[in-house]
């Protein structure tokens, strides 16, 4: 009988997507086949503290942590090695909790999709889920990514990025400057979150101040955009490394005015199209965009690319790419791979053997010169 893959399934963490993760993580824990993988979780709170043990999950879910043990991942190449903290009357003292051979990450927004857990799992050299360091970092921060796009010649909403210390210091002239952008309405959004979280539709200079001020609350950059009027908003999901494949198109049709939190994870009143209804030439030509938008930033894994369409031109324009989109049972990534021909069961097999493909990749590169 084959051996079972240990996989540490890691979320939570200290983002604003934190409960985001949670509902995550329980639909995908509930896909993946015991029979195949001997599965670890390994719980962040929202202040940043890992835990591991007895249903981390639940824990998490109730904020109640008395029967776990905290834990650590060391950046040690070759160990591959989850160790619980045992305090004593003479310290803590670190013990073996699992041997893992692979990583899989669903945490969402800062400190689990922008780059920085990837770095800690490369210094550790595990396989893991997922882009690298590069597409993590520049899929995650939109104002970036929608200059690598524009370099690429990839169509994107007119935009602005602007610091916290300048909304602080200079109110006024931040809000000239958006003005001059376009006229109203405009979408301020922090430049690395996720989820709609902290997201604002501005129709008026009021609005705009107000959500300026909510975005700094989540990020030192914030991204100030054109808002299309009354956009269609179509999505794709893409799976691969060197050769990703990109999914049908879906579109998400919203009750409110855009697709809020409310609406992703909430009060479920936005409907869903699968396949979108577009014309075959322009499905195509989006889903080789995504794919194009992809390679772009050296993505690898998985990742939701997101378009905005202007319903009168049918004009469109790419607006952002998730490489870590959401995975509970309603979230379009999975959905639309379903729809493809790939359950979401087959899917989370898939995304774990590209894990292994990237890290087998990475052994290739030689670490040591000699001269």
């Amino acid at each position: 009988m084959a051996k079972k893959i240990h996989i540490g399934v890691i979320f939570g963490g200290r983002s604003g997507e934190h409960a985001v993760s949670l509902m995550s993580a329980r639909s995908v824990l509930s896909v993946m086949d015991t029979s195949k993988y001997d599965i670890t979780q390994i719980g962040i709170t929202k202040n940043g503290v890992w835990y591991t043990g007895e249903d981390v999950l639940s824990a998490l879910e109730k904020e109640d942590f008395s029967g776990l043990q905290k834990a650590i991942l060391l950046p040690v190449p070759g160990e591959a090695s989850l160790y619980s903290i045992r305090d004593t009357s003479s310290g803590s003292v670190l013990e073996l909790a699992a041997q893992l051979d692979i990583i899989f990450p669903v945490l969402h927004g800062t400190f689990g999709e922008d780059g920085t857990l990837q770095g800690l799992l490369e210094l550790a050299d595990i396989a893991y889920v997922g882009a690298g360091v590069l597409g993590s970092s520049v899929g995650m921060d939109k104002s970036l990514f929608k200059d690598v796009m524009r370099t690429h010649g990839i169509p994107v909403v007119e935009s602005i990025t602007v610091t916290r210390k300048e909304i602080e210091t200079d109110l006024d002239g931040v809000i000239t400057r958006a003005e001059k952008l376009s006229p109203y309405p405009f979408f301020v959004k922090p430049a690395n979150l996720g989820s709609s979280v902290g997201i604002t539709k501005c129709r008026s200079r009021g609005d705009l101040l107000e959500g300026l001020m909510d975005a700094a609350r989540y990020d030192r950059r914030i991204l100030v955009e054109r808002g299309l009027v009354n956009p269609r908003e179509i999505e794709i999901s893409v799976l691969g490394n060197q050769d990703p494949k990109a999914s049908v198109a879906g579109e998400v049709m919203p009750e409110a005015d855009f697709y809020s939190y409310a609406a992703k994870y909430l009060d479920g009143s936005s409907k869903l199209g699968i396949p979108a209804d577009l014309p075959e030439d322009v499905s195509l030509a989006m889903r080789n965009m995504a794919v194009e938008a992809y390679k772009a930033i050296d993505c690898a894994g998985m990742a939701r690319v997101d378009f905005l369409m202007d319903r009168e031109t049918g004009e469109y324009y790419l607006n952002e790419l998730n490489t870590l989109p959401g995975f509970t049972k309603i979230s379009m990534y999975p959905k639309m791979w379903d729809a493809t021909g790939l359950p979401y069961p087959q899917l989370i097999d898939r995304l774990i053997d590209l894990a292994f493909e990237r890290k087998a990749d990475r052994d290739h590169t030689v670490r040591t010169y000699e001269g």
